[in-house]
């Protein structure tokens, strides 16, 4: 397989065959974000995506779900997307589950026919970063774009058939907006209405503008308490018709997996004794990107 750069996948990707159609992010300017620092967003050449094909069809036969990288596949045109993945379908028939990122100028810029046909070409399911629901802090860390396009562009694709995973950041509003970061999100996960959401706490990473503001003394990291309080209040305010809230990434101080709308207030009471100190939480040497 040609591989370059970062490769980046979720992290229930982990068991899928990665094939890597572009290089990098078409956004990158996210503010908390170094993953394609330097990288300069290109799709790869057709020759080297069906060259890899061929190579998984050979190789990785044991594997049913593929995932397409990198930041941010969907933008690919629709002209050179369909026939990859009809090659996918042609060359590697037991793949199941075809995954890939999305963002919301990539949704936009698909109809809602050309996301339909995505889909039966095998695209089930999308991620989407919204990391936060809160305007103030969107422009801050310049995700580009607000909070209704966030819900217009996740309605979209879910009506098109995907299940939707997005991605929300603990942290992420700093101290001043946490509480408020925390129902805004929950507010924009409800009218989105995914199959999953994946929480995350904020990891600073050097190099980064928002690193470079916490050094200045520009932006108040919240403690590990005060990341629990704010992922009680987003969890409280998030109302999913049927969904999985799950923080297990390597990043969050306290693992949780939550069925909504079941398992909320057990969930909000095992948040509730961590508070208390009657339950571990990681340490800080423990947490990883």
């Amino acid at each position: 397989m040609h591989y370059e750069g970062n490769i980046i996948r979720p992290p229930s990707e982990a068991n899928s065959i990665l094939l890597q159609v572009t290089v990098g992010c078409s956004h990158n300017k996210c503010t908390f974000c170094g993953a394609y620092k330097g990288e300069r967003f290109t799709i790869k050449k057709d020759p080297i995506i069906m060259e890899d094909i061929e190579f998984a069809a050979k190789h990785f036969r044991n594997q049913n779900r593929l995932f397409l990288c990198d930041g941010d596949a969907l933008i690919i045109p629709q002209r050179r997307l369909v026939p990859i993945l009809e090659r996918i379908n042609q060359r590697l028939p037991w793949i199941e589950r075809i995954g890939l990122y999305a963002n919301t100028k990539s949704i936009r810029m698909k109809s809602k026919q050309e996301l339909e046909e995505l889909r039966a070409l095998g695209v089930t399911i999308a991620y989407m970063g919204l990391e936060t629901g809160d305007d103030v802090t969107l422009e801050k860390i310049v995700k580009g774009a607000d909070a209704q396009r966030m819900i217009e562009m996740g309605q979209k694709i879910r009506s098109a058939g995907f299940k939707l995973s997005v991605t929300v950041l603990a942290g992420i509003a700093g101290r001043e907006r946490s509480l408020i970061h925390a129902r805004e999100t929950g507010r924009v996960l409800t009218a989105i209405d995914p199959e999953y959401v994946g929480a995350l706490s904020l990891m600073l990473i050097p190099g980064t503008q928002m690193h470079d503001l916490y050094e200045q003394g520009k932006f108040d990291l919240i403690n590990p308490d005060e990341m629990l309080i704010e992922l009680g209040a987003m969890i409280s305010a998030t109302h999913l018709t049927q969904g999985l809230f799950h923080a297990n990434h390597a990043s969050n101080y306290l693992p949780i997996r939550a069925e909504l709308p079941r398992d909320k207030e057990k969930t909000l009471a095992h948040i509730a004794k961590a508070l208390e100190g009657k339950i571990g939480l990681k340490p800080e040497s423990m947490r990883a990107l």
